[in-house]
C-alpha cells in the first residue's frame, strides 16, 4: 500500500535542545494511528514535524483550537480554505459570504453536531464547541490526512468517537495524538507510543489491551 507519511531518522528540537530522536515511522494511506504518551514525551513536536513534510496534504488540527475569537464561528471554519480563495473573495466573505461559502461551511459545522453556532463568536463558546469548530475546519479544508494534537480532548468518549468516524470518512488517512486510551484503541488501526522522545511502541490496535499501554501513562518513579 502507498506510504502517505514516512520519516527515517528524523530528530527535532527547539532551541537547541533535542526533543525527538531517531524517529521512523511509517503510515500507509488509509491508516487510523494513535499518538499516545505522557506528557512532554514529544507528540507534539511529532505532529509539527509530520505537518511540516506534507502541508499540501494535510487538515490540521492543533492542540488549542487557535480560533480567532472575535470573528463568528463560520469565519473560522472558512479560513480553512483561506489559501485556495482569491483575495478578492475572502475580502467579501467577511461581509458577504457567498451561499456556496455557507452551504459548504454549514455542512462541516453538521459533521460535529455545531451547525447551529454558524454565526456565533468564536469566544462566546464552551471549550468542546470551540475544539469540534476546530474540527469543522479541518474538515473543510478537505485534504486527505488528518493530523490532531488531541482533537477530542474536551468531548465524551462516545462523542468524540462518533465525531472521529465522521472525520474518517473525509479524511482516510490520519495521525491523531489521543489521550484516551479506550477511544484509541476503539478507533485507531495502530498505536505508536512515544516515550522521551523515542518510539517505543508501534503495534496493530488488533494485537494490543489496555494494559500493555498503561504502563506508559503511569507516573515515573
Amino acid at each position: 500500500m502507498e506510504l502517505a507519511v514516512e520519516l527515517v531518522g528524523a530528530s527535532a528540537g527547539y532551541g537547541g535542545v533535542p526533543v525527538l530522536h531517531g524517529i521512523d515511522l511509517a503510515v500507509r494511506t488509509g491508516e487510523r494511528v494513535a499518538l499516545m504518551g505522557r506528557s512532554g514525551a514529544g507528540k507534539s513536536t511529532l505532529l509539527n514535524l509530520i505537518y511540516e513534510r506534507a502541508p499540501e496534504r494535510i487538515a490540521l488540527v492543533p492542540q488549542a483550537a487557535a480560533l480567532v475569537r472575535t470573528l463568528s464561528v463560520f469565519h473560522n471554519v472558512y479560513m480553512g480554505r483561506l489559501d485556495r480563495r482569491s483575495t478578492l473573495h475572502n475580502l467579501r466573505t467577511l461581509a458577504w459570504p457567498a451561499r456556496r461559502d455557507l452551504d459548504e461551511v454549514r455542512a462541516a459545522l453538521d459533521v460535529v453536531d455545531l451547525s447551529d453556532k454558524m454565526f456565533a463568536k468564536a469566544g462566546e463558546l464552551s471549550g468542546g464547541q470551540q475544539q469540534r469548530t476546530s474540527l469543522a475546519r479541518a474538515w473543510y479544508n478537505g485534504r486527505p490526512i488528518l493530523v490532531g494534537d488531541e482533537p477530542v480532548s474536551a468531548l465524551d468518549r462516545r462523542q468524540g468517537a462518533a465525531i472521529l468516524r465522521r472525520m474518517y470518512q473525509r479524511h482516510p488517512t490520519s495521525v491523531l495524538a489521543l489521550h484516551d486510551i479506550g477511544l484509541a484503541l476503539g478507533e485507531a488501526d495502530r498505536v505508536v507510543v512515544l516515550e522521551a522522545g523515542r518510539i517505543v511502541l508501534d503495534r496493530p490496535t488488533a494485537a494490543i489491551v489496555a494494559a500493555d499501554l498503561e504502563p506508559h501513562f503511569a507516573e515515573a518513579a
